[in-house]
């Protein structure tokens, strides 16, 4: 057999099977065994990306792999979760043939050691395209120390981990918007974009602290607006108060109406919560331990829906509030 013409179990032996924790079994039987500790509970998620809609055919396949991954581990970090196993489906393109797998593998297994988490199965299917990679992660925590969406109340502050709008802003670079950018900034957004950095340290920190929580996937304020329907309750937002990366700041100050774009950006992949006034100071602690920025941005208020507002509290209007899927 050609090395371009491997078949679906050579596939997983040559390139999944060395990914395999104990509980993969080696990825030889028809399923995988997962433990759950005792006064614990699993905390199961799944995402889906695709070729041209979530990722640029072009980007590296490592990229690739690692973006799959972290977007999963993101979900984990948002209910306060610790990562243990994921499972893997690939369909996958015949043009993508051994030294991308081989490439995509190496990728998977660099996170794997960074975030102590292991592959414990899937499936591997042929298509005539584009490619389609989905994953579910596994996690753990312990009984009823889960934070949900719908635990937010009227009086809580608004917090987001990190910096808004790099990942758009990235995107946009790769589409070959904002040229006269330094390199280091440009491949810093870009770098957003294609391997975002899911807080998996900061998520469990919050259990007891965070009354609500999500991560930044569709943007802010899309997510933030799940919170408040589940919750429901309302929210306002102080445009001047979201968070910018240096580079995105640059862009931000030639181009003072992109802001609010910034603000309904998605792919972040922060931690967005709501937590008592009285939490403040935790908080403030939490952020300068693990040296992760994490700003108050808001509040949540009676009523319904999500309000942008400028400095001097008047209401932004903004036709963009976050991705839609469909």
């Amino acid at each position: 057999m050609a090395a371009d013409e491997l078949g679906e179990f050579e596939r997983i032996g040559r390139f999944f099977a060395p990914l395999a924790g104990p509980g993969g079994l080696g990825l030889l039987d028809d399923a995988a065994l997962v433990d759950c500790k005792a006064g614990c509970c699993l905390v199961v998620t799944a995402d889906t990306i695709v070729a041209g809609v979530h990722y640029l055919p072009e980007d590296p396949p490592e990229f690739v792999a690692r973006k799959l991954l972290r977007v999963n581990l993101s979900d984990l970090a948002a209910m306060g979760a610790r990562p243990l196993h994921y499972v893997l489906t690939t369909a996958l393109p015949a043009e993508l043939g051994p030294e991308w797998l081989a490439r995509f593998a190496q990728g998977l297994a660099e996170d794997q050691r960074r975030f102590g988490i292991d592959l414990i199965g899937g499936d591997s299917v042929s298509t005539p395209g584009p490619a389609v990679l989905s994953l579910t992660a596994i996690g753990e925590i312990a009984a009823g120390r889960e934070i949900r969406r719908s635990g937010a109340r009227p009086g809580d502050l608004v917090w987001v981990s990190g910096t808004i709008g790099d990942a758009f802003l990235g995107l946009r670079i790769l589409r070959g918007t904002y040229r006269d950018l330094t390199a280091e900034r440009s491949n810093y957004l870009i770098r957003r974009f294609q391997v975002p950095d899911p807080r998996t340290e900061l998520g469990p920190f919050l259990s007891g602290l965070a009354h609500a929580m999500i991560d930044v996937s569709d943007g802010l304020l899309a997510d933030l607006g799940h919170i408040c329907e589940t919750s429901q309750v309302a929210a306002v937002v102080a445009l001047d108060q979201l968070p910018l990366s240096p580079a995105a700041q640059v862009i931000a100050d030639g181009d003072p109406g992109l802001r609010p774009r910034l603000a309904a950006a998605g792919d972040d992949y922060e931690l967005l919560f709501t937590a008592p006034v009285e939490a403040t100071e935790a908080v403030a602690e939490l952020s300068s331990r693990l040296n992760i920025p994490i700003t108050p941005i808001g509040k949540i208020e009676p009523g319904v829906g999500v309000r942008l507002v400028d400095a001097d509290g008047r209401t932004i209007s903004s036709e963009h509030t976050g991705y839609r899927h469909f």
